[in-house]
């Protein structure tokens, strides 16, 4: 195998140091909106029964339970029961579907990205935990890259490129209180 040589970082220029950098927060901001679309589209569907993964007759505005089936049918390992017994309830759907509108917006405006990040980690690593353990890997699964990802997108400051964030950012609420940022 050849290794592919790249100049130490010491050695870029600040032109080329500033493309990457510029570069890359292209590449965080695009992944900021994937993700918020995966978030909102998953409340979209569940509300409205799009057909793709929630039939519409299990949409919930038709009375439907968006957590129901995941929780019920797919909850297994050490904290089934726990899941079983919160499925389709209304406080958990009512949740649920906050979380996934909130975050989706949140990501695709670029707004609140510390809240949206930790929310949507914490579902995230909550949907990880419903079917312990992984079926496709001992360990680690999407849910878990994802979280981090999620992360990752808050602390890079991800909504300041093609989003709101920087105006966010400046307005008085989350000037008095930056956990909003």
């Amino acid at each position: 195998m050849t290794a592919i040589s790249h100049p130490p970082a010491a050695t870029w220029s600040r032109t080329e140091t500033a493309s990457r950098a510029g570069a890359a927060r292209y590449v965080f901001a695009l992944l900021r909106l994937g993700t918020g679309w995966i978030f909102l589209w998953a409340f979209l569907d569940k509300m409205f029964g799009l057909g793709y993964a929630t039939k519409p007759a299990a949409a919930w505005i038709e009375g439907g339970h968006p957590t129901q089936g995941f929780l019920k049918n797919s909850a297994k390992g050490p904290l089934a029961d726990f899941y079983h017994s919160i499925a389709g309830t209304a406080w958990a759907d009512a949740l649920f579907m906050a979380g996934l509108a909130g975050i989706g917006v949140a990501l695709i405006l670029g707004i609140g990205m510390r809240v949206a990040a930790t929310a949507g980690a914490l579902l995230l690593v909550m949907m990880w935990t419903v079917v312990l353990p992984p079926a496709t890997n001992p360990v680690i699964d999407d849910h878990l890259i994802s979280a981090g990802l999620l992360i990752g997108l808050a602390l890079t400051s991800a909504g300041d490129t093609l989003g709101l964030g920087r105006w966010w950012a400046r307005t008085r609420l989350v000037r008095r209180m930056p956990w909003l940022r």
